[in-house]
This record gives structure tokens, C-alpha cells and sequence, in this order.
């Protein structure tokens, strides 16, 4: 199972890094950076399993489809402004709760129709279960 890649993907966060990394950063208090969740594959005999750390959402900002080849998560957020104390201002602010999507190309054999998720503490846990293999089966016929 592999990634979709789209071109330019990486390049806004490098980009930023680069150009614009002030360690400070007192003067910005609106600080946001692009952002891909991280994400770990884990394979065994019967099924593929996708880790998607996404801290901060609910499970109700998810959305996972599955067609044909390829499998895409994402999430909708909506923005609440807070109500900020007069006083008391971000210099650095980064945790980022932004809109994301992620595609994967899926091999022939996952059942589509058995995906399962699940969110817990910060991780979106989805399962794929894998088509059973054919057994090669081999008989002697008897000649009468």
C-alpha cells in the first residue's frame, strides 16, 4: 500500500521553514503551518492497518472513502474565534487544527465493503481486511 503523492505537496512547509523560521516569532500571533498527519502502515495476514495521528478532532470531522483503487481521509474543520483575554496574546501559535487529505492506493486485495475506523486518543485507526488467498487445491483423478 503506498501513498498518492500530489506535486507541491511538501514544498509550502519547506518553503516556510527556510524563508520565514524566526525562533521567536514575537511579532506573529496568528502563526499557522501546513500540515500533513503523520501516518503509519502496518501489514499482516489478513489485513492492512492505517495510524493517522490527528490530535485535536473529533470523529465527526473525518471523512474516509474508498473507491476503486485508491482510499482518501480527510477532515473539515470549522474555525471558532475564541475570546481572548486583553492581556494575554499567542507569540507562537502552532497547533494546528486545519483542514487535511490524504490518499492511498490500494492493492486488489482489500475488501472495500469490511473497511472499518475507529478514533481514539488522537489516533484514526483504519483497517483493511484483505481478500482470502485462494488455496491451491490438487487432486489425483483415478482413471477407470
Amino acid at each position: 500500500m503506498k501513498t498518492v503523492n500530489k506535486d507541491g505537496v511538501w514544498l509550502p512547509g519547506i518553503l516556510d521553514n527556510l524563508l520565514f523560521d524566526n525562533k521567536l516569532d514575537v511579532f506573529n500571533n496568528n502563526y499557522e503551518t501546513f500540515s500533513i498527519p503523520a501516518v503509519n502502515i502496518i501489514e499482516n495476514l489478513t489485513n492492512f492497518v492505517l495510524e493517522i495521528a490527528v490530535p485535536g478532532f473529533q470523529k465527526e470531522n473525518f471523512t474516509i472513502e474508498a473507491e476503486e483503487d485508491t482510499l482518501k481521509v480527510s477532515s473539515k474543520t470549522i474555525e471558532t474565534k475564541e475570546e481572548t483575554d486583553t492581556e494575554t496574546r499567542y507569540t507562537r501559535r502552532e497547533f494546528n487544527y486545519s483542514n487535511f487529505e490524504r490518499s492511498f492506493t490500494l492493492p486488489e486485495t482489500i475488501k472495500i465493503e469490511d473497511i472499518q475506523a475507529k478514533y481514539e486518543n488522537g489516533v484514526l485507526k483504519i483497517t483493511l481486511p484483505k481478500l482470502e488467498e485462494k488455496k491451491a487445491f490438487k487432486k489425483m483423478v483415478e482413471i477407470s
